[in-house]
């Protein structure tokens, strides 16, 4: 008898451990289109006289390249991927801002995301000073920047998508600024204090959206990625967070920083090929099927033109799994 039942519990440990090796083996990490970070477009954009003259490098994710002159710029090569880098004509002056770096990773390349203050003084002209946070999204912007007012106005939040992925997988490496506050600095008011630590953030939203007659553009939130980085650390590699799906704010697995219904936060273009926000109105259900997909890191989690000058976050090797 003793033997029979040492016997039925290593068949019940083979099995199980038959089948755990069967699951993990089946679920799959695919690498999101130039989520290696290995391709680089760089834009050499001449800015204006009055303020210098100087060519900048504005970078974007893309299929490797070089172009010069002050041409908007529209995704590449079926790139997914936007960044905060930007060239903006306000006043009549030429003007660019570069956050997102590449930066050598062993035989390749990774994304650096900077925040950082960024100027533009022509006297009797233009004075602004803006804190630029560095941002890799998948969307799209809208150049050239006209204005520092409502920022969000000029992206278009994510792209066309319809899996269910279990988890967001990547590499990151993350430097934090020594400030116990952050700062809010918009061009155009006066520099001020913020209460709070200034954190990294990686985010992922799937949304199912829907456009009325009027063109206004709603959605029910299908999934929820949102995790910030607290603390500097070398690089990690696979780290992988989970995706919850549904209304999630009564899953064990809830934070605050998740971050509950947006109303207005974030823009699309709807068919009338006007900029409007997105408004999410619900959560989805399990039988919800997503339509689109939005992907986002940063150096910075206040929102635009707060953070903390000093703050770094390193991204590479993005992937879904499922």
């Amino acid at each position: 008898m003793k033997r029979k039942t040492i016997c039925f519990f290593s068949l019940v440990w083979c099995v199980s451990f038959a089948c755990c090796f069967m699951a993990n083996a089946q679920q799959k990490a695919e690498t999101i289109p130039f989520g290696d970070m290995n391709q680089w477009i760089d834009r050499q954009i001449k800015e204006s006289g009055v303020i210098g003259g100087n060519v900048k490098n504005v970078y974007e994710i893309g299929p490797a390249a070089v172009i010069k002159g002050d041409g908007a710029y529209q995704n590449m090569g079926g790139s997914p991927w936007a960044t905060s880098n930007v060239m903006a004509k306000v006043a009549g002056i030429t003007k660019t801002n570069t956050s997102v770096f590449p930066e050598k990773r062993g035989d390749g390349y990774c994304a650096r995301l900077d925040t950082r203050m960024e100027s533009v003084k022509v006297l009797g002209i233009v004075n602004i000073t803006v804190l630029a946070a560095g941002s890799v999204f998948t969307g799209s912007v809208h150049e050239p920047i006209k204005s520092t007012k409502n920022p969000q106005k000029i992206l278009q939040t994510g792209i066309p998508f319809t899996g269910k992925p279990v988890a967001l997988q990547f590499d990151y490496k993350v430097k934090m600024s020594d400030r116990e506050n952050r700062i809010r600095a918009t061009g155009f008011s006066k520099i001020t204090d913020v209460a709070g630590k200034d954190y990294p953030v990686a985010v992922l939203f799937l949304q199912k959206r829907w456009e009325d007659a009027q063109g206004n553009i709603y959605a029910k939130r299908v999934g929820t990625m949102v995790t910030y980085f607290y603390h500097s650390t070398d690089w990690v590699n696979n780290a992988s967070f989970r995706i919850l799906y549904g209304d999630i704010t009564d899953s064990p697995h809830y934070k605050p920083h998740m971050m509950r219904l947006q109303v207005s936060e974030n823009y699309t273009v709807n068919s009338k090929g006007e900029s409007v926000p997105i408004h999410e109105v619900a959560w989805g259900d399990k039988d919800d099927l997503p339509t689109h997909l939005y992907i986002q890191f940063a150096s910075s989690h206040g929102g635009a033109y707060i953070g903390s000058p000093g703050n770094s976050l390193w991204i590479d090797n993005v992937k879904l799994v499922y």
